[in-house]
């Protein structure tokens, strides 16, 4: 998760005063504002647009039935539950690997990113190899005769948010307690403060500053939670708002509901994000010397700060072990079609990635020339996706093609572009810090030298955003190959993707097949998040 937190930190800093549209940048990248400009116009239509089209069949169609407020009801429980759990948990986590130095502390926090790039269905079968009726907990409570324990449901749902959202909340907030300068540790060990005295006087006011918006943005990510409560959820107690949104096009193809459903989800989650903007706060910690930070406090805690590690990492490892070791003596034996979806969620995830690093690009470097207003509403543009779930994308999408062209011909290049869309908030908040500090270093020099446009980009700035560039096509391939979401409402037996095939041999109970492909699925996403980040990173000496 380190790849993830950070350029989403990095991008919160706001540009020197005076800087965005200033003429070193106006002079040099001129031509960026018409193409980035044409960008968000784009994303602007692709998004709105999609909700304007569900808003308008919603429209004529009746009210919302009872089980569809039931299925309100139970996707805000279920993420406010899921949020309060993962930074509750977060908390003592985070504690413990700030105040301890030991030897593979950064793999473990390097590990805490493994959940982010894990395809949701690899995820959910190894909490089902482990969770599961026929799982290791339930083989030891049966040892020691105690009954099982039931993944599926309301439960299921929570355990699995909470997998993928606890090591979220433990960078967030390890990253505000990092933040506490060290000299404010030494004062306090000065003065002899007790750990009570230490929490009260440093921790909490940093808690009370980070913990409003971690708490928010994981409430905002289980809203739109859909794979999770496809596979261990639905019925009635466990149906989310985008369950009920797939059950109406795929069972009932009630195109009135799905729509009047759709608008309901975008306007909670557009809700969520505004809340979200406006309770966060800026850090009010205090600036120090950037000296290495030493805790004198924990010297009789480590105890219980080993404990937690430990049992967080189990945690989250054991699922993705389980994985591998069920799904590595059925790789070689995968059925034909399993190799076929895996080619197609290949070659879906490079027209992705390539779309959303070009869309990414050309909006920031639009934004580095226009004046900060004009760059806030690109920047809004480029974030617009988080607002709407890609299946409110995708129904949009469907009502619009739906009365021209048969939706099922244009599965995959749908899901390549709303992928894209989905992923280029992550580009753009990884390139737009590199591409400012690029300008400023070397911004005037290249000025001086008439080096403008592609020249300029070419010889400039491309050199020194490698690494980003990298990451960003890691983190976008990634996401696309293990994205089960819009292809479900678009593709048929001949266009499915590996992440539903593998959905479908899941719902089939072809479990030896499933477990086959899920390993295939987890060493694709992280071949392909590993190889183009790596590529950043080759002869990059910036």
């Amino acid at each position: 998760m380190a790849e993830r937190t950070q350029p989403l930190a990095a991008s919160c800093a706001r540009a020197p005063k005076g800087w965005a549209g200033s003429d070193i940048a106006g002079a040099g990248l001129a031509g960026a504002v018409w193409p980035g400009a044409g960008v968000a116009t784009f994303l602007v239509l692709l998004t709105l647009g999609a909700v304007v089209a569900v808003a308008l069949r919603a429209g004529s169609g009746g009210a919302l039935a009872a089980s569809d407020w039931a299925a309100v009801r139970f996707t805000l429980g279920q993420a406010l539950v899921s949020a309060l759990l993962s930074v509750a948990l977060a908390v003592p986590l985070a504690r413990a690997l700030a105040r301890r130095r030991f030897f593979g502390r950064g793999l473990v926090i390097t590990l805490l990113g493994a959940p982010f790039l894990l395809p949701t269905l690899v995820a959910v079968l190894g909490l089902l190899a482990v969770f599961g009726r026929n799982g290791l907990v339930n083989s030891w409570l049966a040892m020691l005769g105690l009954g099982p324990v039931q993944i599926y449901g309301p439960q299921g749902v929570v355990l699995a948010h909470v997998f993928f959202n606890l090591p979220l909340a433990t960078r967030l907030i390890l990253q505000g307690w990092l933040a506490i300068p060290s000299e404010r540790f030494r004062l306090a060990a000065s003065l002899g403060f007790a750990p009570g005295d230490l929490f009260r006087r440093l921790e909490w006011p940093m808690l009370r500053e980070v913990l409003p918006g971690c708490l928010l943005v994981i409430f905002l990510i289980c809203l739109t939670s859909f794979a999770v409560a496809l596979t261990l959820g639905g019925g009635p107690r466990a149906t989310t708002i985008e369950l009920a949104i797939y059950q109406a096009f795929r069972f009932d193809f009630d195109l009135g509901r799905a729509a009047r459903l759709a608008a309901l989800q975008f306007l909670i989650c557009a809700a969520a994000a505004v809340v979200a903007l406006w309770v966060t706060t800026p850090a009010a910690i205090g600036g120090g010397l950037d000296r290495t930070v030493q805790r004198w406090d924990a010297g009789r805690l480590w105890p219980w700060d080993a404990l937690i590690i430990a049992a967080a990492m189990l945690f989250l490892m054991l699922p993705l072990g389980t994985v591998v070791a069920a799904g590595l003596p059925q790789l070689l034996s995968l059925p034909e079609v399993v190799w076929r979806a895996a080619g197609r969620s290949v070659l879906v995830a490079l027209a992705s990635t390539a779309l959303c690093l070009a869309m990414g690009l050309v909006l920031a470097l639009a934004i580095l020339q226009v004046r900060r207003g004009a760059g806030v509403l690109l920047d809004t543009a480029g974030m617009l996706s988080l607002a709407a779930s890609p299946l409110v994308i995708g129904t949009g999408l469907f009502l619009i093609a739906y009365p021209l062209v048969d939706p099922s011909r244009l599965a995959l290049p749908v899901t390549a572009l709303v992928n894209a869309a989905m992923a280029l908030p992550f580009a753009l908040r990884a390139l737009l810090p590199a591409l400012r500090q690029a300008e400023r270093d070397f911004g005037r020099l290249a000025t001086s030298l008439d080096m403008t446009g592609i020249t300029r980009l070419r010889l400039v700035l491309l050199p020194r955003i490698r690494r980003p560039l990298g990451f960003a096509g890691g983190l976008a391939a990634a996401l696309s190959i293990g994205d089960l979401g819009v292809i479900v409402l678009f593709a048929e037996t001949g266009s499915a993707t590996l992440p539903m095939q593998l959905q479908r041999l899941m719902g089939a109970y072809r479990m030896a097949d499933a477990a086959g492909a899920a390993l295939l699925l987890l060493v694709l996403s992280l071949a392909a998040f590993w190889i183009l980040d790596r590529s950043g990173r080759a002869n990059a000496a910036t």
